[in-house]
């Protein structure tokens, strides 16, 4: 049976913490000099409806290094661009691929790749989710505080994909988290209420020193995404305040590390005495999206069992 990904909550918990596990034990081998050829003679399809560096070079990098292939495709280069169908698309690409990654405007599209694709389907971004980001995150985390599950996670700024993500991860992971955003910029509405129903510690507020308070992580994002421009002037008024600065680390654990999935806009929702700071692991964030990618494509492509 063909498993997809497109959001966290398509994994277990055992399936979360075994990709993680596995990913740290291939950036070790990496940095040891050493490979595995686990998708050898495989092909990965990457479709690009946005822009991209960390997505497209760490996939790309990552299946070579797994001794695969990756074909790089953006919206123009294919005929969805002309009109055709996602889901003759998905029928087509199967034929020749063994699995498929797209980076795609809206969450539906995504969602039709794979329902209609018979290979497996990665989501590398959407409007609704990033699971990829938040895997590599949790790496990050793990690296530098051990089990993400026995932690307390603060998110600030705005309710988008990647505070929609950081929720799917407490549902599978059970740590806590604690969400400042402002009003009228909560999260998906619908994985908040998941949350709750399943008993996980998540809540949502409007004061960022106060989410920030005894967490172990604390994490941003930009306050205008891409496709969003048009509404830059607007966000600025909403988010100010909304600013990770000395003030709001200060709240935080001493030990706590600062993660932001870049581009970052220093001077707005984060400064950059912080992201440039002794706390931040912005980098180390931005590496781990190879590993923890690599990780999840030889289980989801090359049926590689999870320990």
């Amino acid at each position: 049976m063909k498993r997809d990904l497109l959001t966290l909550a398509d994994l277990t918990s055992h399936e979360l913490r075994a990709l993680l596990n596995r990913a740290a034990e291939l950036k070790a081998i990496r940095r040891a000099g050493g490979h595995t050829d686990s998708l050898r003679g495989r092909t990965l399809a990457m479709i690009f409806e946005k822009a991209s560096t960390r997505t497209r070079v760490s996939f790309d990098v990552g299946m070579h290094q797994l001794g695969g292939h990756a074909i790089v495709m953006l919206r123009r280069d294919l005929q969805i661009g002309r009109g055709e169908p996602v889901s003759d698309t998905a029928r087509v690409l199967s034929r020749y691929v063994d699995g498929i990654m797209m980076r795609a405007d809206h969450h539906a599209v995504v969602e039709e790749l794979a329902r209609n694709a018979d290979v497996p389907v990665i989501n590398g971004l959407t409007d609704r989710t990033h699971p990829c980001q938040v895997l590599a995150d949790l790496l990050t985390v793990q690296e530098n505080l051990g089990d993400p599950g026995q932690l307390r996670i603060a998110y600030i700024g705005d309710g988008n994909n990647m505070a929609n993500s950081w929720i799917n991860a407490a549902r599978r992971l059970g740590f806590e988290l604690s969400l400042a955003c402002p009003e009228g910029y909560e999260p998906d509405a619908e994985y908040l209420a998941a949350a709750k129903a399943e008993g996980v510690k998540v809540s949502v507020g409007r004061d960022p020193a106060a989410a920030a308070d005894g967490a172990h992580v604390v994490n941003t994002d930009v306050w205008t995404s891409m496709g969003q421009e048009e509404e830059t002037q607007k966000r600025l008024a909403a988010f100010q305040g909304y600013i990770v600065d000395r003030r709001v680390m200060k709240a935080a654990r001493p030990e706590a590390i600062f993660l932001h999935c870049l581009p970052a806009h220093r001077g707005e929702e984060v400064a950059a005495e912080v992201i440039d700071g002794p706390q931040s692991r912005v980098f180390d964030q931005a590496e781990n999206r190879l590993h923890a990618q690599k990780a999840l494509l030889e289980w989801i492509m090359g049926g590689r069992p999870l320990r």
